[in-house]
């Protein structure tokens, strides 16, 4: 009888250990009761395209290397500017505002002026090598500029009218 005993006093033990010790989690359930919602901190980061970023550092890849502008701005290259841009340029690009290609309307505060003179004289290098440019491509649905095989007189003249567009 005594092992009898000690044999159901020893299950019951480990009975009570087996099933002791675990918590079983609440299921969520339906409840009426309102909970204050979390509040979730992320912040958005800002992107500013390609096209709005300030860049007047980089003087992009190609023949022009450094250039300075007079303080006065030179009719007689702006007519001419004016003139290569609407024959060669206005099929991607409006002076005021974005269309294929951006707006080149207060292009020298984004840009420096080297940089505007290599976009127009090398644009093929230009979108392979240079961040800004490769940025530009990807914002506009990735129609590259077209390589016009313009003279530096011609390409300085288009700069010289974009000084005008403000």
């Amino acid at each position: 009888m005594k092992k009898a005993l000690n044999i159901a006093m020893v299950l019951f033990v480990s009975l009570l250990i087996s099933c002791g010790g675990k918590e079983e989690k609440k299921k969520q359930g339906f409840s009426y009761e309102k909970k204050a919602p979390t509040e979730q901190k992320t912040k958005k980061v800002e992107s500013v395209p390609a096209s709005k970023k300030i860049d007047l550092e980089n003087k992009g890849i190609g023949p022009i290397s450094s250039m300075s502008l007079s303080s006065e701005i030179n009719q007689t290259m702006v007519t001419h500017g004016a003139d290569v841009f609407k024959r060669m340029c206005t099929a991607c690009h409006r002076a005021d505002k974005k269309f294929i290609g951006p707006s080149p309307k207060n292009i020298l505060t984004r840009r420096s002026p080297e940089w505007v003179m290599n976009m127009i004289l090398n644009p093929d290098e230009m979108v392979q090598k240079d961040p800004l440019a490769k940025a530009l491509l990807i914002e506009f649905n990735g129609s590259p500029m077209a390589n016009q095989n313009l003279s530096e007189e011609d390409a300085r003249a288009v700069l010289e009218y974009f000084r005008t567009l403000k």
